[in-house]
């Protein structure tokens, strides 16, 4: 449930407000309001209105939160609407032939406003179902209603006429004052006595001049209550140059051009006063009185369930016909049911049921049943059964619930609780009853499949998608706003590199000193008051968390026991045309809906990729290989993760992980467990501890000797949270239940909460035995553990995903790689990076061929081959056609026979392997191998093709040759025209254009070893900017002389191959340049000054391979730093040089020498050729210190990898 703030009262003294404003827009009315419901609520209470309304543009996405708030402050919320009204009906899509004009700058209207306000309950389902079936079936532009709808869903409703964008002000500005009268009669007798008003506005625009006397008299004249409204769209007066720049973000339009406002050069539009108001409407104070009429005649508070009745609210589904035996308790029918599946699944699981797993079976049962939650086990057990009948992977477990026995019996999970000491409690807790709640990972590839699934069974009304917002966070509003008002792209590219990498900063943390929570704050505040930036600044700050646009929840999905809109409003994603709730994923479930998490998880996806590798090319009498079934003690998958050998072994693969692995050297799946919940912000300062405890055990303390049994497989180390709650079970006599609920406690840290936990704490553990002052220690040991501690059950079923994973890339690598450039065909980021990876793992990586490539990548030989699916242009049809051919009727012969054979395969007229498609095919290698070079065949390409299908159109049309039978061929062979072959160069820039990377080799294949050499390069080049920027602050500091600077500073030789180069010129009329240079990792940036230039302009050249010599310029920003070039290197001379220099990055957790002991061991008990430099990180600073010239060390490749495994080493690198 989402926390509420509840905003100061009224200033004393401040009179009650007679007005009540009912035409209000947040920031929900997407880019084109900045009030936030925050904003509002705080404002309305500060004025001491008892009332408000919000009537966001076409949603309602903001209603259950509002109405939340509202309450908490005193408030009485009024939730409606502003509708978009379609000319005739929804379904139609009809311009409005006399409308004054469309809202922006369009010829005609294509729909109008209309503004209505819950009246209560049933007012409010109304509106759910109007606002749902906007989005269903009257989007046209925006979502729209009729009239015919407001005929069926307008009890409980009070309407009013809207802006000037309304019918009757539109139809009074086209001068049909009849057609007016007809229709506001037709709304009167609608809704009913005091349920339809007219609106009054005055923003000073001339059109609201013009029709309000005439709104006036007509209400007077057809007895219709007149109301007062402001449109507010910003909260402040001054806040409207905010706004403005909102919407200009939203029409993509530059605040300094010419553009359309809201109310051209008047700025009312803000959250006014009673007094203000009045001023505007003198003559109309019953205007006045109706708003704060219509307020008291709402009176809602939208239901909400609580966790013991969304039982009743649950989905269903039809149940075997031998379980429907309680007639309408269809609830007794479920336990039945679930009961018989738990029965089947023990027999299953266990080749013994001993009494402890029959108890707890028991127990659990027990509980689910008392609760009322067996529908929900099995709406979970439906899709995942489902889902494994039709061979669609789901996960072994993920969250909380894998520690339910119940679940692993139903096959829900697949984790056994007992072998991993997991808690059912801490899923489901019969002492603070709440929703169970499991998260299924699910193979990403079938994820739609399951979600189809769920639709066919329950209705497609009843499932739904769950909305998420994008918001103006830092680097989005700087980008937003800094687009709107002109600023240089380069410029705004450098103020947002200043942001903090903290996803929790906001835009204050940028600009004020940097502290512990964000270390790399403060950046911006040398930029605050800068006249370039200020007002972007002041623009940001305002806007900084605004709404900017919908999306739909990466995996939560919701079921209803009906169709959604009873429940809650419904929208329709405009980039998928998928419906979802217009609720968030935390205000959803007490509305009446089940969530669930259809979780896509790649790694699935890579498993099933390398299953079907593995099977696809075993012998006849081998089995199915199925990775679930792979020995749990595989000694050589043990090897793999105490190497840190873990590049692409999910959850393991990150480059500080891998140093933990060769320090722990894991030999059990529960020391993987124990790594993967510690690998995280909080417990990783316990990693050292866990680490010494395993290879010193005398180091091993307990806060209590009748804790081993619990913490004996962590090492004394409380890793988990469920040892927490075992430590009060123990200690204080808590319940499982009672120990979860202090473990929430601890977790959220509130003094006055956590005070009445400890005291419960150690009345029990005195209790038990234990003195006060022990008591109070121990629980004092557990606060912080509690707060860090991971979930068990999570890190158990992520931990066995990624030991299969891991065993995979032990046992076969080339289908373990191959699986994951599968995963990654499409990514070009990440493809050649897994191609690195393969070959560095000795697996050779093979460009597309005809003959041996499959749609996807596929291993032959021993060898990765390259997945016609990954080229560009070649679609996955016309891939799978090709592999299908030859699989059919044999390896292509050569070229003509290919085209020959392809030529007939045509689908609704259309070849399925088009031109273009061969033409890819021909440019990435896929005939090399068929004895005519690239050149050769793109020449003849139309030419062939032409010939293939002549010669097969006499067949296809029912013709017979005339020759058939005298053996003489109709048509003579093709002669090729012969092209002489191009570059290896031209080849691969053919590659990486049509594939991302390159895969036959690499330009720079015959420099490798001088790139070796070479000490800068883009893999290490943020890590050097920042040393470079540190170095010239501390100079700065220092008071050294400018010139002196622009002189000083490490040089660095870097070589690669130029892609990109373009020279400008100076104001003073010299020439300079700036390049691009790609090595074997990614790109690099490189400037050439004047001087430079000048020396060898003559020798650079795009496309050539250099070696230049220069310094690091970090001043744009460390993300845009490049090598300020001084000179070109020898490349001959680079290949033979020596390396001169080892360098240690210290983990910034070190506080005393002591710590690293052992490193100081180590490095003095060897020496070798390389001076040592230490890099440590402090206080957002970061300083390098040179080692004494008595201290050196080898350059060696066991040296590093050694000195990279020690503790507090978080990196080793040479220059």
């Amino acid at each position: 449930m989402a926390d509420y703030h509840v905003f100061p009262d009224a200033p004393e003294g401040t009179p009650k407000s007679n007005f009540v404003h009912l035409h209000v827009h947040s920031d929900y009315s997407l880019l084109d309001s900045c009030a936030t419901l925050d904003g509002l609520v705080a404002k309305a209470k500060s004025l001491n209105m008892s009332a408000l309304a919000l009537t966001d543009h076409g949603n309602m996405f903001g209603a259950l939160n509002f109405e939340h708030l509202c309450h908490v402050n005193g408030i009485n919320p009024i939730v409606g609407e502003e509708f978009y009204v379609a000319y005739g009906s929804h379904l139609e899509h009809n311009t409005v032939p006399y409308s004054h004009k469309g809202e922006d700058g369009e010829r005609q209207a294509k729909y109008f406003h209309l503004i209505l306000l819950c009246e209560n309950q049933k007012g409010y389902e109304n509106m759910c179902w109007l606002s749902s079936i906007a989005f269903t079936d009257g989007m046209w532009y925006k979502p729209r209603i009729d009239f015919e709808l407001l005929e069926k869903y307008h009890e409980g409703l009070i309407c009013c006429s809207a802006c000037i964008a309304g019918e009757l002000p539109q139809l009074i500005l086209a001068g049909k004052i009849d057609e007016a009268k007809e229709i506001a009669l037709k709304y009167k007798n609608l809704f009913g006595p005091d349920h339809y008003y007219i609106e009054l506005q005055d923003h000073g625009l001339p059109e609201q001049k013009e029709i309000n006397p005439k709104l006036i008299a007509l209400a007077r004249e057809l007895d219709i209550p007149l109301v007062v409204t402001n449109d507010i769209h910003y909260v402040e007066k001054e806040d409207w140059e905010a706004q403005d720049c909102l919407r200009c973000i939203g029409f993509k339009k530059n605040m300094n051009e010419p553009h359309q406002t809201m109310g051209g050069d008047r700025h009312e539009w803000y959250f006014k006063t009673e007094a203000e108001m009045r001023v505007l409407f003198p003559d109309v104070p019953e205007a006045f009185d109706n708003t704060v009429k219509i307020a008291n005649m709402c009176n809602l508070t939208i239901h909400q369930y609580k966790t013991q009745e969304l039982k009743d609210c649950l989905p269903r589904f039809e149940l075997p016909k031998e379980f429907q035996t309680h007639g309408d308790d269809y609830q007794s029918d479920q336990n039945d049911y679930v009961r018989y599946l738990v029965e089947k699944g023990l027999k299953m699981r266990y080749k013994e049921i001993t009494p402890e797993i029959r108890e707890r079976a028991e127990y659990e049962l027990g509980i689910i049943f008392g609760m009322g939650f067996s529908g929900y086990f099995l709406i979970v057990w439906e899709f995942i059964n489902w889902a494994k009948e039709h061979e669609k992977p789901i996960g072994p477990g993920r969250g909380s619930g894998a520690g339910s026995l119940v679940a692993y019996c139903m096959t829900i999970t697949d984790i056994d609780p007992f072998r991993y000491k997991l808690i059912f409690e801490r899923f489901l807790n019969p002492e603070r009853v709440s929703m169970p709640d499991f998260d299924v990972d699910m193979d990403y590839d079938f994820r739609q499949d399951i979600i189809q699934h769920t639709r066919e069974l329950y209705g497609e009304p009843q499932v739904g998608h769950i909305v998420t917002f994008g918001t103006l966070k830092p680097k989005n509003c700087i980008a937003d706003v800094g687009r709107t008002l002109g600023i240089p792209l380069a410029e705004v590219n450098m103020l947002k590199s200043k942001v903090s990498e903290n996803l929790k900063a906001k835009l204050k943390n940028c600009f004020d000193p940097p502290n512990e929570k964000f270390p790399d704050g403060g950046q911006l505040a040398e930029y605050r008051h800068d006249p370039r930036y200020e007002k972007l600044f002041d623009l940001a700050v305002k806007l900084e968390g605004c709404k900017r646009n919908t999306g739909l929840h990466a995996s939560g999905m919701v079921i209803g026991l009906t169709a959604l809109p009873n429940w809650a409003p419904v929208f329709k994603d405009a980039k998928t045309g998928e419906v979802g709730v217009q609720y968030t994923m935390d205000i959803i479930e007490p509305c009446g809906l089940v969530k669930m998490d259809y979780l896509g998880l790649k790694t699935l996806s890579l498993i099933r990729y390398a299953e079907n590798i593995i099977n696809k090319h075993r012998k006849p009498d081998e089995p199915e290989f199925k990775c679930e079934n792979v020995s749990e003690t595989d000694e050589k998958t043990f090897d793999l993760f105490c190497r840190g050998d873990t590049v692409a072994v999910f959850q393991f693969e990150s480059p500080g992980m891998q140093k933990i692995l060769r320090q722990a050297k894991p030999r059990r799946l529960e020391e993987l467990v124990a790594l993967n919940a510690l690998y995280r912000p909080g417990p990783m300062d316990y990693i050292p501890q866990y680490i010494e405890g395993k290879w010193k055990p005398e180091t091993i303390h307990y806060p209590d000797p009748c804790l081993e049994d619990i913490l004996k497989e962590t090492y004394g180390v409380m890793v988990y949270q469920e040892q927490v709650m075992q430590v009060a079970q123990k200690i204080a006599g808590f319940s499982l239940g009672g120990a979860d609920m202090l473990r929430r406690a601890m977790g959220k840290k509130k003094p006055e909460v956590l005070m009445g936990k400890k005291k419960e704490f150690i009345e029990g553990a005195i209790k038990s035995g234990f003195t006060e002052q022990h008591a109070a220690e121990i629980f004092e040991i557990m606060v912080p553990f509690a707060g860090y501690g991971f979930n068990k059950s999570h890190a158990a079923a992520y931990s066995v995903v990624a030991y299969r994973t891991g065993w995979l890339k032990a046992n076969r690598p080339a289908e373990f790689m191959a699986a994951n450039l599968t995963n990654e065909i499409t990514s070009t980021d990440t493809l050649p990076e897994y191609i690195e990876e393969a070959r560095r793992m000795g697996i050779p990586v093979d460009p597309p061929d005809v003959n041996r490539s499959d749609a996807i990548f596929d291993v032959v030989d021993g060898h990765i081959v390259f997945g016609l699916k990954g080229i560009k242009g070649m679609g996955d049809s016309a891939a799978r056609a090709i592999v299908a051919e030859r699989e059919e009727n044999g390896p292509y012969k050569d070229f003509m026979d290919f085209v020959d054979r392809m030529s007939q395969k045509v689908e609704d007229n259309k070849r399925l392997v088009n031109n273009k498609a061969i033409e890819v095919l021909i440019k990435t290698g896929g005939f090399d191998n068929l004895g005519q070079n690239r050149p050769t065949l793109l020449a003849n390409l139309e030419k062939v093709v032409a010939y293939c299908d002549k010669k097969n159109s006499g067949g296809e049309f029912g013709q017979v040759s005339l020759f058939e039978e005298s053996g003489e061929k109709e048509f003579s062979d093709y002669v090729f025209e012969e092209v002489e072959d191009t570059t290896k160069m031209d080849k691969l820039n053919m590659e990486k254009e049509l594939i991302g990377c390159y895969v036959s080799g690499h330009p720079l294949d015959d420099y490798r070893q001088a790139a070796e050499h070479a000490t800068l390069n883009s893999k290490n080049m943020e890590r050097e900017a920042r040393y470079a920027q540190a170095e010239k602050e501390t100079r700065e500091a220092s008071g050294t002389n400018d010139w002196r600077n622009r002189n000083a500073g490490k040089e660095y030789t870097a070589l690669g191959m130029i892609t990109e180069l373009r020279t400008i010129t100076t104001k003073k009329g010299d020439q300079m340049a700036f390049a691009r240079l790609q090595d074997f990792h990614g790109n690099l940036d490189l400037t050439f000054f004047p001087k430079t230039w000048g020396n060898i302009r003559n020798q650079v050249h795009a496309d050539g391979v250099f070696a230049f010599k220069g310094k690091i310029d970090a001043s744009r920003g460390i993300d845009q730093a490049s090598l300020i070039v001084d000179a070109l290197e020898d490349i001959d001379a680079l290949q033979t040089k020596a390396i001169q220099e080892l360098h240690i990055q210290l983990e910034s957790g070190l506080t005393d020498e002591r710590q690293i002991f052992d490193l100081k061991e180590y490095l003095f008990g060897n020496s070798g050729n390389c001076a040592v430099f230490f890099h440590i990180d402090s206080e957002g600073h970061s300083y390098t210190v040179k080692a004494n010239n008595q201290l050196t060390a080898p350059s060696s490749k066991e040296f590093i990898e050694t000195l990279s495994g020690m503790p507090f080493v978080r990196e080793v690198w040479t220059a």
